[in-house]
């Protein structure tokens, strides 16, 4: 008599699914700029060319999604690389945190 929780006859064994905080690990980060009530529009524009290195109209896009909506992501890659652009946006004086995308 196989065991309870033995796979049923006929289904590979060697197939075993990764867990789902495994697969979060493959995930790319968002970093995440959020609006405030203190830097005007234009600082919030020039930060996005300056650090980011955005054409004008891209950052005036992403500076009016913050402005409108609460939030842009501006950036997408590593966890590292997300935590390095949180950072800059901190020393510029900009709210912003990292979050993994979606699937």
């Amino acid at each position: 008599m196989p065991a309870p929780d033995a796979p049923a006859s006929g289904t590979d064994t060697a197939l075993l699914e990764r867990p789902r905080e495994d697969l979060g690990a493959d995930r790319p980060w968002n970093t995440v700029v959020w609006n405030d009530p203190v830097n005007l529009m234009s600082y919030v524009a020039y930060v996005f060319r300056s650090h980011f290195g955005y054409s004008a109209a891209k950052a005036e896009a992403l500076m009016l999604e913050v402005h409108e909506r609460g939030r842009s992501v501006v950036s997408t890659g590593s966890r590292e690389s997300a935590e390095v652009h949180v950072n800059a946006m901190h020393g510029f004086g900009l709210w912003a945190t990292l979050e993994q995308a979606e699937d």
